[in-house]
C-alpha cells in the first residue's frame, strides 16, 4: 500500500491540517482493526483509505478514521482525498469528484483563484440545528468567563454530517485564552450530542479574514485540530441562520490552527435558498510526502 501526507487548508506545507492518504491493492482487504491500527499509527487528526480505484454509482468510495474511530465524514480529508484521486490516481483535470462517505455522496469541485492557485470546495449537506446551551457549563468547559462569551449570539450544536458545539467569543484574546478543562468538558458531553467544540471569535490575526476559531475534541483523541473543514461548514450553516454578519449570504475566510503553529485558512460560502441553507467549504492542498506501508 501506497501513501501520502497533505497539508490541507494551506498557504504553504507544514502548515494546515495534516492527512494521510492509504491506497493500493491491499487496501481493499484490510479489517476495520487495521484501519484503525494505521491511522493510530499515522496519528493525524484523520487518515483516510481509498479501497479502489473504481467507482461505486459515480463516486469512489473512501473511509476515514482518527486516531481512535471511525468517522462517517470529516472535511479535511474529504478535500485532501480527493485532490490525491485527482493528483495520483485519475491522473487528468477534472471539475468534480464525487466521494461515498459514510454520510453519503460528497461532491468536491476544483477551481483555480485569480493567482491559478487551485482552492478544493466540498458542497455539505444541509445544517441541522439543534438545543442550544446555556453558558455557565460551557464556559468552565473552556477555562473562560461567562463575560468572554458573546451573549448576543446562542451557543449550539450544529451539523452537517458530525454535530458540533459552537461558542461565539467576543474577541481574539478570549479566543486564545480557551483551554478545555477536562472535568467540565466531561460533564458537558454527558448533555450533548457531540464530542468536538468550535469557538469562534470576530477578531482575526490579519485583516484580509473575516474570524478565526479554534477547535477542541479530546474524547475522539484531538486536543485541538489545526483546520476542521466540517466544523467550519456547521460554522458557515450558524452564521446565516443567526444573521451574524447580517446577511442572507457570506463568503468569508476563516483561521484557524495559529495557536498551535499549524496556520490554516478556510474558505466558507453559504447562502439561505428558500428554506433551507447551503455550505460550501473550500481550501487548498498541498503535497508533503509520500511513501510505502509493508
Amino acid at each position: 500500500m501506497e501513501f501520502y501526507i497533505v497539508d490541507v487548508f494551506a498557504e504553504d506545507k507544514y502548515a494546515g491540517n495534516q492527512l494521510a492518504v492509504i491506497f493500493g491493492e491491499g487496501v481493499a482487504s484490510l479489517s476495520d482493526a487495521e484501519m484503525q491500527q494505521i491511522a493510530q499509527e499515522m496519528n493525524y487528526s484523520e487518515t483516510s483509505f481509498i479501497p479502489s480505484s473504481k467507482t461505486e454509482d459515480g463516486g469512489y468510495d473512501v473511509r476515514i478514521f482518527t486516531p481512535q474511530k471511525e468517522l462517517p465524514f470529516a472535511g479535511h480529508p474529504t478535500l485532501g482525498t480527493a485532490y490525491i484521486m485527482q493528483q495520483e490516481i485519475i491522473k487528468k483535470p477534472l471539475e468534480q469528484i464525487i466521494l461515498n462517505l459514510g454520510i453519503g455522496q460528497i461532491p468536491v469541485t476544483l477551481t483555480q483563484d485569480k493567482d491559478g492557485d487551485e482552492i478544493l470546495w466540498m458542497q455539505q449537506n444541509k445544517p441541522e440545528f439543534y438545543h442550544t446551551l446555556e453558558g455557565d457549563l460551557v464556559a468552565q468547559a473552556l477555562g473562560l468567563d461567562i463575560a468572554e462569551i458573546d451573549s448576543r449570539f446562542p451557543i449550539q450544536e450544529v451539523s452537517t454530517g458530525i454535530p458540533f458545539i459552537l461558542v461565539p467569543l467576543t474577541n481574539l484574546a478570549a479566543l486564545k485564552k480557551a483551554k478545555v478543562n477536562l472535568e467540565s468538558y466531561s460533564k458537558l458531553m454527558e448533555i450533548t450530542h457531540s464530542n468536538e467544540i468550535l469557538v469562534f471569535s470576530p477578531e482575526p490575526y490579519s485583516p484580509e479574514n473575516q474570524i478565526s476559531a479554534r477547535m477542541f475534541a479530546p474524547a475522539l483523541g484531538i486536543p485541538e485540530d489545526p483546520a476542521t473543514g466540517s466544523a467550519n461548514g456547521c460554522l458557515a450553516g450558524y452564521l446565516i441562520k443567526h444573521s451574524y454578519f447580517g446577511q442572507d449570504q457570506i463568503e468569508v475566510k476563516v483561521e484557524q490552527g495559529y495557536e498551535i503553529n499549524r496556520p490554516s485558512i478556510l474558505y466558507l460560502k453559504a447562502r439561505q435558498v428558500t428554506d433551507t441553507i447551503e455550505v460550501r467549504v473550500g481550501g487548498k492542498v498541498v503535497k508533503v510526502a509520500k511513501g510505502e506501508l509493508f
